[in-house]
């Protein structure tokens, strides 16, 4: 009878000091450097955030934050890295907006699911998108460009990144709010989107701020609307898509944000989300990002969550109403 008493206090000097084993790593974390994935190429607008608040967290951290671009796939080779790995905070992924669409359009095929297989840590910043147009288009204005749409479906272009990129959602949302019927044109990227619509052959598209003000200064590019009204500075007495009757539009702006796999300690993710929050507090980091034209954010885990959960809702409506598959 002794014997399943010995086994069970033996059970609980284990578990006792498995708990003791985990709570000073915890304690001491980090012990090491920390590898944060980014799932899109180096410069990108995701890669240069990333590596500005990598810096910054490692000071405050005490350990280096490596930032490793693992690309392919719209970011989808990074993000099931990422799941797959140690939940001990020492690997996280600098997502973007594909982290909820990749799983939208292709579902269990997506190999991750991006509330139950991930911690939220922060969502540092949103990049405002604003619709560009040819400076010689006859179309001056976005009421104009939606006037014609109207009156001849399929007449104007739109050109993206790709299929379900942040460009593609972004008009694929405003063509179902104001039930138009237009063309989408993908690209291998934003810039071959941007050259075509400058040249002329697509009609518009929804551009990241970043270097579209160079661009119109050389009359290359005129700015039809603002997806977000923090962008008037840059572009005064350019209406936002809220001013035109599309409320919330500023919603659709691509984000940027920390993630660790699921199960990774709460006082892990709170060190990491104090970090990134000090980091885009910085002066110089502000400074940078203003630049960038993106919109530092920096909040809770449970914020971030609560986004993740309404950016997840708002795209799968926006991807059934304009019957957007994965191609």
């Amino acid at each position: 009878m002794r014997r399943p008493t010995i086994r069970a206090a033996c059970a609980v000097l284990f578990a006792t000091a498995a708990l003791s084993v985990t709570a000073t790593a915890t304690a001491d974390y980090p012990t090491q450097p920390i590898r944060m994935i980014v799932g899109f190429a180096a410069g990108g607008p995701t890669d240069v955030i990333a590596r500005l608040l990598a810096q910054d967290m490692g000071h405050t951290l005490g350990q280096s934050v490596v930032v490793e671009n693992k690309t392919g796939a719209n970011s989808l080779i990074a993000t099931r890295e990422v799941a797959a790995a140690a939940p001990d905070g020492y690997t996280v992924l600098f997502a973007s907006l594909s982290h909820n669409v990749n799983h939208l359009l292709l579902k269990d095929k997506a190999g991750y699911d991006p509330l139950k297989d991930f911690a939220p840590i922060s969502n540092a910043a949103s990049l405002p998108m604003v619709a560009v147009i040819a400076y010689d288009s006859p179309l001056k204005s976005m009421q104009q460009l939606i006037d014609q749409a109207r009156a001849k479906p399929d007449s104007i272009s739109y050109g993206s990144a790709g299929n379900g990129g942040s460009a593609h959602l972004a008009a694929a949302m405003m063509g179902t709010m104001a039930n138009l019927k237009m063309i989408h044109v993908p690209f291998r990227g934003n810039g071959p989107a941007l050259t075509e619509v400058m040249a002329g052959r697509v009609s518009f598209m929804f551009y990241p701020i970043i270097g579209v003000a160079e661009n119109v200064q050389a009359k290359r590019l005129r700015v039809l609307a603002l997806g977000s009204p923090e962008a008037r500075a840059d572009f005064p007495g350019v209406p936002a898509m809220s001013d035109i009757g599309f409320p919330d539009f500023q919603d659709t702006a691509p984000w940027v944000g920390l993630l660790a796999p699921a199960g990774v300690p709460d006082a892990v993710v709170q060190k990491l989300n104090q970090a990134m929050v000090r980091a885009l507090k910085q002066p110089q980091v502000q400074s940078r990002l203003k630049d960038l034209g993106a919109l530092p954010i920096g909040d809770t885990p449970q914020h971030f969550r609560d986004f993740l959960l309404e950016d997840q809702k708002r795209w799968a409506a926006v991807i059934k109403a304009a019957g957007i598959s994965a191609q």
